[in-house]
């Protein structure tokens, strides 16, 4: 009888043992680059199940390239294959790109390419397929996208490179994959432009079809289901459309105005109910509610209150769509919320001594 109370105890501290442990373990991880002209080098955090972060490997990783040294405006510098086994990172100071192996607690670098242009600012991967967004900067330089294809090493091979956009000095501002693979967007902040290419099944685009924005300065865009896309506005805004495996884009609704100042950064929910965009001009989130359709409307025009100075850029959700992060680099930090079910954000998380230079976030 007594054996069996003791078994019975121990077994009781087991469980609350393993439970204790599974909550603060690593659910996640959060990756951002510092940009640095230096040396180029990936900040690592673990994202436990609560949403906090605990920062991996003292000082970075180093990507074996170099940044700008300022902000890239734009979105997507980092990209996770849909595997969770790779990360790419771009080099926008030495016109590389970086593959790093996601490992449990670290990260392990593959090998750095050519980025096949000038000035790499954002990467998008889909299956075994990656393209690259590269901003020329000078009217003499190309702005364009360049495809590779992903070995199951993380390797690198090119596939196509030089596909120009609409013209030279557009402003390109983020690229992306839809969710099959056979669409991809560019926008162009400069000319009020959205490129869509599509993509044979060997992974080869073309195009670009152009098409005018709703509003000024087309900036982060996101895929939602049903052939739509959101995206932000440097106007103050945000707008959706739908888009056909031909290429073709049509507006659904928009520019949905949110009266704040410099609208860049976008992100949805894993259900596509609701939208987040990051105003760095006036140091705020706003907050969206997506219909069926894909017709936005404001559901928050101060969703989030970072302070006039903090800078917010980049965003990201975490894969298990519980989390979202937030860069602030005028404040110098990474910030992480909670998702509420009616879209609301609860802090969880706070993230200090980010670099001003740092630039992009993925999540997972």
């Amino acid at each position: 009888m007594q054996s069996k109370l003791v078994v019975a105890i121990w077994t009781i501290i087991l469980a609350i043992a393993v439970a204790s442990v599974s909550a603060h373990a690593a659910a996640g991880a959060v990756y951002t680059e510092s940009n640095s002209a230096s040396g180029n080098v990936v900040y690592a955090f673990n994202r436990s199940e609560d949403g906090r972060l605990l920062s991996l490997g003292l000082g970075g990783y180093p990507t074996g390239g170099t940044g700008t040294g300022s902000g890239l405006e734009n979105q997507g510098a980092l990209a996770i294959d849909d595997a969770n086994r790779f990360l790419f990172v771009v080099n926008a100071g030495s016109n590389t790109i970086s593959v790093f192996r996601i490992l449990d607690n670290s990260l392990s670098l593959v090998e750095v390419d050519s980025s096949n242009g000038k000035r790499p600012i954002s990467v998008t991967v889909k299956r075994n397929i990656l393209y690259v967004l590269n901003n020329g900067g000078a009217v003499s330089d190309v702005d364009s996208i360049a495809g590779f294809a992903v070995s199951e090493t993380g390797h690198l091979t090119p596939l196509i490179s030089g596909l120009r956009l609409s013209g030279a000095s557009v402003g390109p501002t983020q690229v992306s994959f839809n969710p099959d693979g056979d669409l991809l967007i560019v926008t162009e902040r400069s000319t009020n432009s959205i490129d869509v290419f599509t993509v044979d099944q060997n992974g080869l685009a073309s195009g670009p079809n152009v098409f005018p924005s709703a509003a000024r300065g087309p900036f982060g865009f996101a895929f939602g289901k049903r052939g739509q896309v959101f995206v932000s506005e440097l106007a103050g805004s945000a707008s959706s459309y739908s888009v056909t495996r031909s290429g073709s884009l049509q507006k659904i609704s928009g520019p949905i105005a949110n009266g704040q100042s410099a609208t860049c950064w976008l992100v949805l929910s894993a259900d596509n109910r609701y939208a987040w965009v990051t105003n760095t001009g006036s140091g705020n989130v706003s907050s969206y509610t997506i219909a069926f359709d894909g017709t936005l409307s404001l559901l928050n025009a101060m969703a989030l209150d970072t302070g006039s100075a903090s800078h917010p850029i980049d965003i990201a959700v975490s894969n298990d769509a519980r989390y979202i992060y937030l860069l602030t680099t005028g404040a110098g930090n990474i910030r992480g919320y909670a998702i509420a079910t009616d879209g609301s954000l609860t802090p969880v998380t706070t993230v200090l001594g980010i670099l001003p230079s740092t630039t992009g976030l993925v999540a997972r």
